[in-house]
């Protein structure tokens, strides 16, 4: 038995309170010996080979997510759309088909307000890839909720992950993994801040990867306790200078909307908010802001078009040598 699954064994029993002290506690004993790889990892900055730019040449990408977790999580949807929407964002929601009831007039509300939805997983219980059978048979159901709910997009929970096997899923793009996030369980980090695309083969499509490449608020706020958002600035300014993408994950069932006294597991949505507000006010529109099935689009294009650009090439080669 994996480290991971046995403490999702234990997880059942062991009190909310508990798990997020003693996750707490490894966190901020790690966090100084880790400051050479997070927030940042400074090898993640290259681009891809032949990269050309984002859109309207635009300076960096940005693109929202949130991770809908509980009930709690989505009581709090509408708001979350209610406040991007007035900054003038929009983001993608990521709902777990079957650890509570997701309401369909919910799901009818976030895509007619012009954001996305996609499936978190099947029941958020750490067991999706303890085996390839578990894996297997969960997958059909993933896939029916894929079809049911119009969705492109998957996250598996706990930002688990195995590429090769998320083939079996019916998507256009996974968000299951990040550039560097040692405080996760799985915490192989793939080192880019750019999109990339995880190909298929005879039997099997291939699919867009969209790295998370900002801190997750759970990190942040609920383990570190962190006061402001001075790190998500931070990472935010490196990646613009970089020319990457910069993706965040939140979620709605930490954020606390009402002022008042906190619950051990919240912080104020207000921190969301200014970070949102933060991005608007020092970037202007020099940045390329879309939807995950969006992005996930056009990277699969731009690799298709390499693609084609690499064909003409080897193709006007051979011409030249036949023709000499």
């Amino acid at each position: 038995m994996t480290r991971n699954s046995f403490y999702y064994c234990l997880k059942p029993v062991i009190p909310r309170s508990l798990q997020i002290f003693l996750r707490r506690r490894i966190v901020l004993a790690r966090r100084k010996s880790l400051a050479h790889v997070w927030p940042i990892d400074h090898g993640t900055g290259h681009p891809p080979p032949g990269w050309a730019g984002w859109p309207g040449r635009k300076r960096f990408a940005l693109v929202l997510t949130h991770d809908v977790e509980t009930a709690a999580g989505l009581r709090k949807c509408r708001d979350l759309v209610f406040m991007e929407k007035e900054l003038g964002f929009r983001s993608s929601f990521y709902f777990v088909p079957e650890r509570c009831d997701v309401p369909g007039g919910l799901l009818h509300y976030i895509r007619n307000q012009g954001f996305e939805v996609g499936v978190h997983g099947l029941k958020h219980d750490g067991k999706l890839y303890n085996s390839w059978e578990m894996f297997s048979e969960r997958a059909s159901r993933i896939n029916d909720y894929l079809r049911e709910w119009d969705a492109v997009g998957f996250r598996s929970p706990s930002m688990h992950h195995n590429l090769e096997w998320l083939h079996e899923l019916e998507i256009e793009y996974d968000a299951s993994t990040f550039d560097t996030d040692p405080f996760e369980p799985q915490a192989d980090g793939v080192r880019t801040i750019f999109p990339f695309f995880v190909h298929g083969d005879s039997r099997q499509k291939g699919y867009v990867e969209l790295p998370y490449t900002l801190p997750q608020d759970f990190t942040l706020f609920v383990l570190m306790k962190e006061k402001g958002i001075d790190i998500w600035r931070r990472k935010l300014d490196w990646i613009a200078s970089r020319g990457g993408m910069a993706l965040v994950n939140t979620h709605p069932d930490y954020m606390s909307f009402e002022a008042g006294q906190l619950e051990r597991d919240e912080y104020p949505a207000d921190l969301y908010m200014e970070f949102l507000e933060y991005v608007r006010a020092n970037y202007g529109d020099s940045f390329w802001h879309v939807l995950p099935r969006e992005m996930a689009g056009f990277w699969a294009e731009e690799v298709s078009r390499k693609k084609y650009r690499e064909g003409s090439e080897t193709r006007s080669n051979q011409a030249f040598v036949a023709g000499s």
